[in-house]
């Protein structure tokens, strides 16, 4: 006969076992559909800067919605989704490393802004407004700078941008939530998701940018909408090479030659935003000819809260920007 230990131990293994299991079953039935979402609805065109996925939505002046880390066509799809039904035409473009679209060997912010000239170019638009968010504001900034006469305006939100530090403050460091994120769930879709699920809060603060406090006291509609946008970072496997690239571009952002960009130009953020995205948007309005800066007290990198004020904003800016042209 067993002893009682041996008992248990055999209990405890089976009742393991069968957890795991079941995890990784409810793992299986995300993560189909994660695949499924990015395997239809977008087109590659082959341009003078090579295949670059994209898709498009809505009808009226031409926006081009350039992504943040983690993201590809399918979140510029969401992210532009409210400008389509406001009466813009969307752009939604994978940069560089993201899903179909391969990463060159230079994938710096200025390439990026070349590639996204070469869609628009394979789309024969001659102009479009941009829509730089987060990761995407480098490239955003740079096609404003590089085409100037192909840029009706340009919208930066939540974005990476140059900001001057004190001589005296050290460069800040990855924080250990994020080398987590960096060194282990990066590396498969599984751990990302098993961390999504195990230390959601972790994933709130170190991924989307904003504090769990402020996600915890909004309305139920913009959980969801924040647990959705969580979620659509799902697969990571096909978006990882892009975000290690971003992850480098955004490092060390240098100081554009802003006082040179022409179009009217409108910079978004939250002092709350967590990857510290304030102060180079207030740094970069105060420095852009005909620039507006939005500044709210709270919202974190997500803009929690904001979603209808921020969209009806975006929305008059860039109508109002058409109306000049």
């Amino acid at each position: 006969m067993r002893s009682p230990r041996r008992t248990a131990l055999l209990v405890s293994a089976v009742i393991a076992g069968g957890l795991l299991t079941l995890t990784y079953a409810r793992y299986r039935r995300d993560i189909a559909p994660a695949f499924a979402r990015i395997s239809t609805g977008s087109q590659i065109a082959p341009s003078r800067c090579g295949p670059i996925e994209y898709a498009m939505t809505g009808e009226g002046p031409p926006v081009l919605v350039v992504h943040g880390a983690g993201g590809g066509f399918d979140q510029g799809l969401e992210l532009g989704e409210p400008l389509a039904r406001a009466g813009f035409r969307v752009i939604a473009m994978s940069r560089f490393g993201y899903l179909r679209t391969p990463l060159p060997a230079d994938a710096s912010a200025p390439a990026q802004a070349d590639a996204h000239a070469c869609l628009l170019d394979a789309l024969n638009i001659k102009q479009a407004a941009v829509l730089g968010v987060s990761a995407g504001g480098p490239s955003a900034l740079q096609f404003a700078l590089r085409f100037p006469d192909r840029t009706t305006a340009l919208v930066l939100m939540v974005p990476a941008a140059y900001a001057p530090r004190p001589t005296q403050e050290p460069p800040k460091r990855m924080s250990r939530a994020a080398m987590f994120f960096f060194e282990t769930a990066l590396r498969s879709d599984f751990l990302f998701w098993a961390g999504s699920k195990v230390a959601h809060d972790t994933f709130i603060r170190s991924i989307l940018g904003t504090p769990p406090e402020v996600v915890a006291g909004a309305s139920a509609e913009e959980q969801a909408r924040l647990q959705s946008f969580l979620e659509r970072i799902l697969p990571i496997s096909p978006r990882r090479v892009g975000l290690l690239n971003d992850a480098i571009v955004t490092s060390s952002l240098p100081r554009y030659e802003l006082e040179k960009i022409a179009a009217p130009t409108l910079a978004i953020s939250a002092t709350d935003c967590l990857y510290g995205t304030f102060p180079g948007a207030r740094y970069t309005a105060d420095h852009v000819p005909r620039a507006r800066f939005i500044g709210y007290p709270s919202g974190g990198h997500m803009l929690v809260g904001r979603t209808a004020e921020v969209t009806s904003e975006i929305a008059a800016f860039l109508k109002a920007s058409s109306l000049h042209q």
